[in-house]
């Protein structure tokens, strides 16, 4: 099963991502476990300096801006 992970502290950035995340999920059909994580001691043990971040697979793929539906969209189906 594919993991993501939305790193950020809860900021409404980091929210829209996270929203978007589940977004592009329910229009793929896709399954997957999505945490977010707003814990800043959390997010440095990635090494996210800067927020949101979205990791697929523990692979940083977008990170300092909102991730539009239609990219994560395509970052799931690579």
């Amino acid at each position: 099963m594919t993991k993501i992970l939305v790193l950020g502290p809860g900021c409404p950035k980091c929210k829209t991502t996270y929203s978007n995340v589940m977004e592009a999920l329910k229009q793929t059909g896709i399954e997957a476990e999505v945490t977010k994580i707003e814990d800043i001691e959390e997010m440095i043990k990635y090494n996210i300096l800067t927020t949101p971040a979205l990791m697929i697979d523990d692979e940083i793929k977008i990170k300092g801006r909102v991730a539009q539906v239609n990219e994560i969209i395509e970052l799931l189906k690579k």
